[in-house]
Protein backbone atom coordinates (compact mmCIF):
# COMPACT_ATOMS: atom_id res chain seq x y z
CA UNK A 1 0.00 0.00 0.00
CA UNK A 2 1.37 3.48 -1.23
CA UNK A 3 0.67 6.19 0.77
CA UNK A 4 -0.92 8.93 -0.96
CA UNK A 5 0.03 12.02 1.58
CA UNK A 6 3.35 13.15 1.11
CA UNK A 7 4.13 15.51 4.17
CA UNK A 8 -0.07 16.28 4.28
CA UNK A 9 -0.21 16.93 0.57
CA UNK A 10 -2.44 15.09 -1.39
CA UNK A 11 -1.03 12.60 -4.02
CA UNK A 12 -2.97 14.26 -7.45
CA UNK A 13 -5.76 12.47 -8.84
CA UNK A 14 -8.21 9.21 -7.68
CA UNK A 15 -7.83 5.88 -8.31
CA UNK A 16 -9.96 4.79 -10.88
CA UNK A 17 -12.00 0.75 -10.93
CA UNK A 18 -9.82 -1.96 -11.85
CA UNK A 19 -11.26 -2.65 -15.44
CA UNK A 20 -10.38 1.15 -16.19
CA UNK A 21 -6.74 0.77 -14.69
CA UNK A 22 -3.56 0.82 -17.27
CA UNK A 23 0.04 -0.18 -17.28
CA UNK A 24 2.41 2.96 -17.03
CA UNK A 25 5.43 0.84 -16.49
CA UNK A 26 7.81 0.87 -19.65
CA UNK A 27 11.13 -1.55 -20.35
CA UNK A 28 13.94 -0.29 -21.81
CA UNK A 29 13.92 -1.52 -24.85
CA UNK A 30 17.51 -0.89 -26.20
CA UNK A 31 15.98 1.36 -29.34
CA UNK A 32 14.95 5.24 -29.31
CA UNK A 33 11.79 6.10 -27.60
CA UNK A 34 8.83 5.59 -30.81
CA UNK A 35 6.51 7.81 -28.92
CA UNK A 36 3.79 7.19 -31.47
CA UNK A 37 4.31 3.80 -30.94
CA UNK A 38 4.14 4.05 -26.69
CA UNK A 39 1.13 6.44 -26.95
CA UNK A 40 -0.67 5.66 -30.73
CA UNK A 41 -0.77 9.34 -31.45
CA UNK A 42 0.84 12.23 -31.95
CA UNK A 43 0.34 14.71 -29.11
CA UNK A 44 3.09 17.03 -27.06
CA UNK A 45 6.17 15.60 -25.23
CA UNK A 46 6.93 16.07 -22.09
CA UNK A 47 9.53 14.54 -20.09
CA UNK A 48 10.94 14.55 -16.63
CA UNK A 49 14.47 13.55 -15.82
CA UNK A 50 14.69 11.86 -12.30
CA UNK A 51 10.94 11.95 -12.11
CA UNK A 52 10.92 10.35 -8.05
CA UNK A 53 7.86 8.95 -7.37
CA UNK A 54 5.94 10.59 -10.29
CA UNK A 55 3.84 13.16 -8.16
CA UNK A 56 4.66 16.26 -10.61
CA UNK A 57 4.08 14.33 -14.35
CA UNK A 58 1.19 12.25 -12.55
CA UNK A 59 -0.69 15.77 -11.76
CA UNK A 60 0.37 17.33 -15.10
CA UNK A 61 -0.70 14.24 -16.96
CA UNK A 62 -4.56 14.64 -14.94
CA UNK A 63 -4.42 17.69 -16.21
CA UNK A 64 -3.04 17.67 -19.78
CA UNK A 65 -5.05 14.78 -21.35
CA UNK A 66 -3.47 16.42 -24.81
CA UNK A 67 0.05 15.84 -23.88
CA UNK A 68 2.37 12.41 -23.24
CA UNK A 69 4.71 12.38 -20.67
CA UNK A 70 7.41 10.22 -19.73
CA UNK A 71 9.65 10.23 -16.59
CA UNK A 72 12.85 8.56 -15.81
CA UNK A 73 14.43 7.77 -12.78
CA UNK A 74 17.71 5.21 -11.85
CA UNK A 75 15.63 4.53 -8.40
CA UNK A 76 13.81 1.56 -9.43
CA UNK A 77 11.92 1.58 -6.45
CA UNK A 78 10.94 5.64 -7.26
CA UNK A 79 9.56 4.22 -10.81
CA UNK A 80 8.12 1.37 -9.39
CA UNK A 81 6.06 3.65 -7.23
CA UNK A 82 5.54 6.25 -9.89
CA UNK A 83 4.05 3.57 -12.05
CA UNK A 84 1.85 1.90 -9.37
CA UNK A 85 0.17 5.30 -9.03
CA UNK A 86 0.09 5.70 -12.87
CA UNK A 87 -1.74 3.00 -13.31
CA UNK A 88 -4.24 3.02 -10.33
CA UNK A 89 -5.66 6.48 -11.83
CA UNK A 90 -6.15 4.68 -15.31
CA UNK A 91 -3.62 7.06 -17.17
CA UNK A 92 -2.91 6.40 -20.31
CA UNK A 93 -0.61 9.33 -21.60
CA UNK A 94 2.11 8.76 -18.50
CA UNK A 95 5.07 6.25 -18.70
CA UNK A 96 7.88 5.79 -16.05
CA UNK A 97 10.99 3.88 -17.00
CA UNK A 98 13.88 3.37 -15.01
CA UNK A 99 17.17 4.33 -17.21
CA UNK A 100 19.56 6.52 -16.91
CA UNK A 101 18.44 10.35 -17.93
CA UNK A 102 22.22 11.44 -19.64
CA UNK A 103 21.50 8.69 -21.97
CA UNK A 104 18.22 8.84 -22.76
CA UNK A 105 18.25 12.34 -23.70
CA UNK A 106 21.58 12.10 -26.33
CA UNK A 107 20.79 8.17 -27.02
CA UNK A 108 16.62 8.16 -27.82
CA UNK A 109 15.19 11.60 -26.95
CA UNK A 110 14.08 14.08 -30.25
CA UNK A 111 11.30 16.78 -30.56
CA UNK A 112 10.54 17.16 -26.97
CA UNK A 113 8.17 20.16 -26.31
CA UNK A 114 9.11 19.85 -22.51
CA UNK A 115 11.75 18.93 -20.14
CA UNK A 116 11.68 19.82 -16.22
CA UNK A 117 14.44 18.47 -13.83
CA UNK A 118 13.66 18.97 -10.07
CA UNK A 119 16.41 19.52 -7.79
CA UNK A 120 19.07 18.29 -9.67
CA UNK A 121 21.66 15.75 -7.19
CA UNK A 122 24.36 18.81 -6.29
CA UNK A 123 26.77 16.63 -5.05
CA UNK A 124 28.34 18.64 -1.86
CA UNK A 125 32.03 16.62 -2.40
CA UNK A 126 34.27 18.38 -4.55
CA UNK A 127 35.55 15.04 -5.89
CA UNK A 128 32.26 14.18 -7.35
CA UNK A 129 31.83 17.44 -9.06
CA UNK A 130 31.49 15.77 -12.62
CA UNK A 131 28.79 14.08 -11.92
CA UNK A 132 26.63 16.93 -11.94
CA UNK A 133 23.75 16.32 -14.78
CA UNK A 134 23.92 20.29 -15.93
CA UNK A 135 26.79 20.79 -17.35
CA UNK A 136 26.78 23.10 -20.49
CA UNK A 137 27.37 19.82 -22.80
CA UNK A 138 23.87 18.95 -21.07
CA UNK A 139 22.28 21.94 -21.42
CA UNK A 140 22.96 22.17 -25.65
CA UNK A 141 21.90 18.71 -26.15
CA UNK A 142 18.73 19.67 -23.92
CA UNK A 143 18.04 23.12 -26.84
CA UNK A 144 19.34 20.56 -29.52
CA UNK A 145 16.57 18.25 -28.75
CA UNK A 146 13.75 20.45 -28.83
CA UNK A 147 10.96 21.70 -30.90
CA UNK A 148 11.60 25.08 -31.65
CA UNK A 149 9.24 26.62 -28.97
CA UNK A 150 10.42 24.07 -26.50
CA UNK A 151 10.12 24.63 -22.64
CA UNK A 152 13.22 24.26 -19.53
CA UNK A 153 11.88 23.59 -16.58
CA UNK A 154 13.79 24.10 -13.77
CA UNK A 155 14.21 23.86 -10.00
CA UNK A 156 16.16 23.57 -6.95
CA UNK A 157 16.88 24.00 -3.29
CA UNK A 158 20.31 24.40 -3.84
CA UNK A 159 21.69 28.27 -3.91
CA UNK A 160 24.73 27.60 -5.28
CA UNK A 161 23.42 25.19 -7.92
CA UNK A 162 20.84 27.82 -8.95
CA UNK A 163 24.13 30.68 -8.87
CA UNK A 164 25.42 28.44 -11.71
CA UNK A 165 22.04 27.92 -13.84
CA UNK A 166 21.15 31.57 -13.65
CA UNK A 167 24.54 32.21 -15.52
CA UNK A 168 24.64 29.07 -17.84
CA UNK A 169 20.91 28.69 -19.08
CA UNK A 170 20.75 31.82 -21.08
CA UNK A 171 23.32 30.70 -23.70
CA UNK A 172 20.55 28.39 -24.79
CA UNK A 173 16.95 29.76 -23.67
CA UNK A 174 15.12 32.98 -22.65
CA UNK A 175 14.99 32.33 -18.78
CA UNK A 176 12.28 33.84 -16.78
CA UNK A 177 12.39 33.01 -12.90
CA UNK A 178 9.22 32.22 -11.15
CA UNK A 179 9.83 33.17 -7.50
CA UNK A 180 6.69 32.24 -6.27
CA UNK A 181 5.38 28.83 -5.95
CA UNK A 182 3.42 26.71 -9.21
CA UNK A 183 -0.01 27.76 -9.90
CA UNK A 184 -0.90 24.52 -10.77
CA UNK A 185 0.73 23.41 -7.10
CA UNK A 186 1.28 25.56 -4.72
CA UNK A 187 2.17 23.39 -2.31
CA UNK A 188 4.73 21.82 -4.51
CA UNK A 189 5.32 20.03 -7.73
CA UNK A 190 7.18 17.48 -6.19
CA UNK A 191 8.13 15.63 -2.91
CA UNK A 192 11.38 16.87 -2.53
CA UNK A 193 10.12 20.52 -3.27
CA UNK A 194 6.91 20.02 -0.48
CA UNK A 195 9.81 18.75 2.44
CA UNK A 196 12.31 21.33 1.36
CA UNK A 197 9.62 23.92 1.62
CA UNK A 198 8.55 22.44 5.30
CA UNK A 199 12.37 22.26 6.66
CA UNK A 200 12.28 26.38 5.98
CA UNK A 201 15.19 26.03 2.62
CA UNK A 202 14.78 28.40 -0.45
CA UNK A 203 13.04 26.83 -3.87
CA UNK A 204 14.28 28.24 -6.98
CA UNK A 205 12.35 27.68 -9.80
CA UNK A 206 12.85 29.00 -13.63
CA UNK A 207 11.16 28.51 -16.85
CA UNK A 208 12.94 28.69 -19.82
CA UNK A 209 12.17 28.95 -23.38
CA UNK A 210 14.17 27.52 -26.22
CA UNK A 211 15.98 30.61 -28.27
CA UNK A 212 16.24 30.28 -32.18
CA UNK A 213 20.14 30.11 -31.72
CA UNK A 214 22.56 29.93 -28.52
CA UNK A 215 24.33 33.07 -27.61
CA UNK A 216 27.89 33.33 -28.66
CA UNK A 217 28.54 33.26 -24.24
CA UNK A 218 31.03 31.37 -22.71
CA UNK A 219 29.64 29.01 -20.30
CA UNK A 220 31.52 27.59 -17.17
CA UNK A 221 31.22 24.17 -15.72
CA UNK A 222 29.22 23.17 -13.29
CA UNK A 223 32.28 23.37 -10.33
CA UNK A 224 30.82 25.73 -7.53
CA UNK A 225 30.96 24.75 -3.90
CA UNK A 226 27.36 23.25 -3.10
CA UNK A 227 27.36 23.95 0.72
CA UNK A 228 25.25 21.42 2.71
CA UNK A 229 22.06 23.68 4.31
CA UNK A 230 21.84 23.83 7.97
CA UNK A 231 18.34 22.52 7.94
CA UNK A 232 18.18 19.59 5.02
CA UNK A 233 15.35 17.71 4.33
CA UNK A 234 15.73 13.84 5.20
CA UNK A 235 17.11 11.61 1.96
CA UNK A 236 18.90 14.73 0.35
CA UNK A 237 21.10 14.23 -1.80
CA UNK A 238 19.15 11.57 -4.09
CA UNK A 239 18.34 14.69 -7.03
CA UNK A 240 18.77 13.70 -10.85
CA UNK A 241 22.57 12.59 -11.09
CA UNK A 242 24.57 11.37 -14.47
CA UNK A 243 24.59 7.78 -13.94
CA UNK A 244 23.89 7.81 -10.00
CA UNK A 245 20.28 7.45 -8.51
CA UNK A 246 18.28 10.10 -9.76
CA UNK A 247 15.02 10.68 -7.64
CA UNK A 248 14.69 14.49 -7.43
CA UNK A 249 11.16 14.46 -7.02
Amino acid sequence: MIDDDEFGVPFPGQNVPSLRRTKTGYRDDGKPFDWARVFGREAPRVVDFGCGNGRYLIGSALARPTYDHLGIDTVQRCVDFAAHRGNERGLRNVRFVTADAVAWLYEKLDALDEIHIYHPQPYYEAAAQDKRMLTPEFLERCWTSMKPDGLLTLQTDNKAYWDYLRKAVPKWFDVRLHPKPWEDAPQGRTRREIQARKTGLAVFRMEAKRRESPQAIEVPRPEFIADRPAHRPSGSGTGSGNRVPGSGS
